[in-house]
This record gives C-alpha cells, sequence and structure tokens, in this order.
C-alpha cells in the first residue's frame, strides 16, 4: 500500500471520503448543528487548510483513505466503505504514528465521537488505549463547537537512530 503526501488535486477527492464518512459515523450521534455545518465544502476548506499534514493511500486518480496530524494529536482518519477491512486504515494509522514519533511526540492522542464504536474498535486493536472522556473543540466555519468524546492514546517508540550518526 503506497502512503503518500497529498497534493491539491487530491482535496476534491478527499473532501467526498471526509465528507460521507463524517456523516456515516457522526451524523446519527453528534449534535444537529454540527452536522449542519459539517458541509462538503467545509471539508475541502479543512483538507486546504490542512493539506501538508495530509497523507493519502493510494494513487492520485484514486485516493483510498487519508489521515491528518496536528500536533501531537492523529486528528483525522477516514476511508470509504469499499475500503474498510482491507489494511489501509491501519497502515494509515501506522504511517501517522510514524510521523508523529519523528516530530519527538511520545505520547499520542486522538478524540473518538463518543458512541462510534465501529472506530474504537478499530483504535483498541491498533494499540490504543481511552483513557478518558473529555470536551472537545470541533472546528467549524461558526467558531467551534463543543462536544464530548473517548480520548485515546499511545505511546510512541523513538524514532530509530541514525546509522550513519555518532
Amino acid at each position: 500500500m503506497t502512503i503518500r503526501d497529498a497534493v491539491a488535486a487530491d482535496v476534491d477527492m478527499l473532501a467526498d471520503i471526509w465528507h460521507q464518512g463524517w456523516h456515516d459515523a457522526h451524523g446519527p450521534i453528534l449534535p444537529a448543528e454540527l452536522a449542519r455545518l459539517r458541509t462538503l465544502e467545509s471539508f475541502r476548506d479543512r483538507l486546504l487548510e490542512a493539506l501538508p499534514d495530509v497523507r493519502v493511500a493510494g494513487p492520485p486518480a484514486g485516493p483510498a483513505g487519508f489521515a491528518i496530524v496536528k500536533g501531537d494529536e492523529l486528528y483525522q482518519l477516514y476511508v470509504p466503505p469499499a475500503s474498510r477491512g482491507s489494511g489501509i486504515a491501519a497502515a494509515l494509522v501506522a504511517d501517522a504514528e510514524a510521523r508523529l514519533s519523528e516530530r519527538g511526540v511520545q505520547t499520542a492522542w486522538l478524540a473518538c465521537a463518543i458512541g462510534n464504536d465501529r472506530a474504537a474498535r478499530f483504535y483498541e486493536k491498533c494499540g490504543w488505549q481511552r483513557i478518558a472522556t473529555m470536551a472537545y473543540q470541533a472546528e467549524t466555519s461558526a467558531g467551534p463547537v463543543t462536544i464530548e468524546v473517548w480520548r485515546y492514546e499511545r505511546s510512541l517508540a523513538p524514532p530509530p537512530r541514525d546509522a550513519g550518526a555518532r
């Protein structure tokens, strides 16, 4: 599986994956106010803003999922239904963990919407541990919306030392 940096040409396809995935997983369990603000255009804008931190699985003409890291957080992870169970999400998580480790992050975290049991099981299978319930500021075009989420954490191994460094 090829994991690569996202490019501007990916944004529309990734926004569609994010929009559909968000409404599938979160629409039924999060406030209607937040769902109303989660438009295709809002996801496109957020992807453009985060583009340097977006990694994509698959070729430019057919991305099969993406992950975004932000600070010490695995900020977003989405794969379309056709890619679920294929190992793509696990590859994106491993890539995100490696990127965070390279940045010096020792403990990474992510927010999982309370009630998103499918995602919670996946994160736990990947070695993440649910450590708390917390208030989370979901970014929107109208300002942040506070939601309660499960906080997951994972200890990261330090990046490998360069064999040539002394």
